[in-house]
């Protein structure tokens, strides 16, 4: 779901602006987008409840990544539910899985998902470099979600 229905409460509003900054860091030209889905009927049966997904656009096509565009999709196991937006308790959502999708006009170039040996697949890959900062980004979203509260 987008990122700006999910921010249900201060505690996950924080950590979805941390995701942000935490990608800005790695990629500081992209521009943000917190509803990377149209809010139409079809399009809305499609959406999973049960993860946050944000847009970050590039100002143009850029070989070294191989998009204009990418998705980031953070799936969550909540035990039944997220709606609540509370990630202290003990039934808080937990992070099991991410996906950063590369898009260019032409559709789907590319994905990276952690699941497994966080294959990247598609037609074009980034270049090396900027596969390690993705990677880089998605171990420390782990270490935001998924980190004991202190």
């Amino acid at each position: 779901m987008n990122a700006a229905e999910q921010a249900t409460s201060l505690e996950l509003t924080t950590k979805i602006a941390s995701v942000v900054t935490l990608f800005k860091a790695q990629f500081p030209m992209v521009r943000v987008d917190l509803k990377p889905w149209s809010n139409d009927r079809e399009t809305r049966s499609q959406l999973d409840p049960d993860s946050i997904d944000i847009g970050f656009h590039l100002p143009g096509w850029n070989p070294k990544y191989e998009c204009r565009s990418m998705l980031v999709q953070m799936r969550f196991f909540t035990g039944g539910n997220f709606t609540d937006g509370n990630l202290t308790d003990g039934n808080s959502p937990r992070l099991i899985g991410l996906e950063v999708l590369g898009f260019s006009y032409n559709g789907e170039q590319w994905r990276l998902s952690t699941v497994g040996d966080w294959p990247v697949v598609g037609e074009k890959r980034p270049a090396e470099e900027k596969l390690d900062l993705l990677k880089t980004f998605c171990r420390q979203v782990y270490e935001l979600f998924n980190s004991p509260p202190r």
